[in-house]
């Protein structure tokens, strides 16, 4: 009896122990939006848009001695984009957002391969995307580094398609995916260092782009962009600041010279009380007025942009690329209602970074409004934004201001539950 119950207790410890190294969650995200200008300016004729998506996703992960395996999946429904009984989905949304492994090599070794999101310093720009249902992510392999306070990664990606392939023959190594900076070939290196108060990175990247035929057959041509900066981080006591500096060169797609394109940011934050916390920012961004040959155009590729230069997303978040540029002064309060909601207010002033045609550099100003609450369980969020749209705007987006509707506003609710089951 004694050795069955010690048998019985032996298998029960061996089980825990594997179950603690598994793990299961999920998420439940639907958001409702009322869109009357968000992302551009909407036309007095145009009906404003309102909508449902929902974002539901199963992650799981295994640890091991000497490997960590996570695998999440992802669809992003939006309300009533199939027909009833229908057998599939229409919009293939469903997808494998991640699927990697981390190999452990040493105490400071180690590499992680596979589908991933790459998140660095305060995602300006490399970030996972998270507000937009779909998120963002990366096929890539990692050689990771870390010892105590200083950690560097070197990522590498090649990208391809099967469209070129007869039979078991490749028939050339042509990359057709294109839009919104889609690469084919990626390298970079991040290295990173923490000291009491301040936290430097670095960042060094090459992404290369498919050139191709004007009647759009894939060449073997690349054009190789560059992008290198640091990120500056202190905090000490009440007070924080932040700063980015980055510049790009090389050549983007359709073999553009791009020079003396460049990113800086410096952001200023006080907490006055438990309460109350207050920030002040500006960012410039560098604009094109080179030959058509050329760019002067600073592009922050794959960072989270709705997290920047307005929650409206009228610039930098597919849009805005080898334009104006741009020069952003925004100031911000954060109150903490109670222990668990804050409402956020923020205020943004918008300028090109070089004259439209008229001459003019004025665009606008924005006000973002930001509450969350969280219960028991989940949490509910909601905002809302207004802009107050100058000329340059108009001009801008190609509106006549006669045309455009006297409000340009923006209003979402969302629900958020994260579910853990193991």
């Amino acid at each position: 009896m004694k050795i069955k119950i010690t048998l019985f207790a032996a298998a029960l410890f061996v089980s825990a122990v594997s179950m603690a190294q598994f793990t299961a969650d999920a998420e439940f995200r639907p958001r409702t939006e009322y869109r009357n200008g968000f992302g551009s300016l909407i036309a007095d004729d145009a009906e404003p848009g309102i909508g449902i998506s929902t974002r539901g996703r199963l992650n799981f992960g295994y640890k091991a001695a000497g490997y960590t395996f996570y695998m999440s999946l992802q669809d992003v429904m939006v309300w009533g984009e199939n027909r009833q009984i229908l057998s599939k989905d229409l919009n293939n949304s469903f997808s494998v957002f991640q699927a990697w492994a981390r190999l452990k090599l040493s105490e400071q070794w180690s590499t992680k391969i596979g589908r991933q999101t790459l998140v660095y310093d305060d995602q300006r720009i490399m970030g996972g995307l998270d507000w937009a249902q779909q998120a963002r992510n990366h096929d890539a392999i990692l050689v990771k580094y870390k010892k105590e306070k200083v950690s560097f990664d070197l990522g590498l990606a090649f990208n391809q398609d099967y469209d070129n392939v007869s039979g078991f023959q490749s028939v050339g190594n042509g990359y057709n995916t294109t839009g919104f900076f889609s690469y084919k070939t990626m390298q970079y290196g991040h290295l990173e260092k923490s000291w009491n108060n301040l936290t430097g990175s670095l960042l060094i990247m090459n992404n290369g782009f498919q050139e191709y035929e004007v009647d759009g057959v894939t060449q073997d041509g690349i054009s190789n962009l560059q992008t290198l900066g640091t990120h500056l981080k202190y905090a000490k006591g009440k007070f924080g600041a932040a700063a980015n500096l980055y510049i790009q060169t090389g050549d983007r797609q359709g073999e553009v010279t791009v020079e003396g394109a460049y990113l800086a940011g410096l952001e200023l934050n006080y907490k006055i009380s438990d309460k109350i916390s207050l920030g002040f920012g500006t960012e410039i961004i560098s604009g094109n007025d080179a030959d058509a040959g050329s760019t002067g155009a600073f592009f922050p590729l794959y960072g989270t942009n709705h997290k920047f230069n307005g929650f409206m997303d009228y610039f930098y978040v597919g849009n805005h690329a080898n334009s104006i540029g741009l020069f952003d002064i925004h100031a911000s309060a954060n109150f903490k209602l109670g222990e668990k909601s804050s409402l956020l207010v923020k205020v943004l002033n918008f300028s090109g970074e070089k004259e439209l045609p008229s001459g003019e550099k004025v665009l606008g100003t924005e006000l973002d409004l930001v509450y969350a609450k969280s219960f028991n369980g989940f949490a509910i969020k909601a905002g809302y934004s207004q802009m107050f749209e100058s000329d340059g705007m108009y001009e801008l987006k190609g509106l006549d201001k006669t045309l455009a509707t006297g409000s340009q506003n923006w209003a979402w609710l969302m629900l958020v539950i994260k579910p853990k089951f193991l």
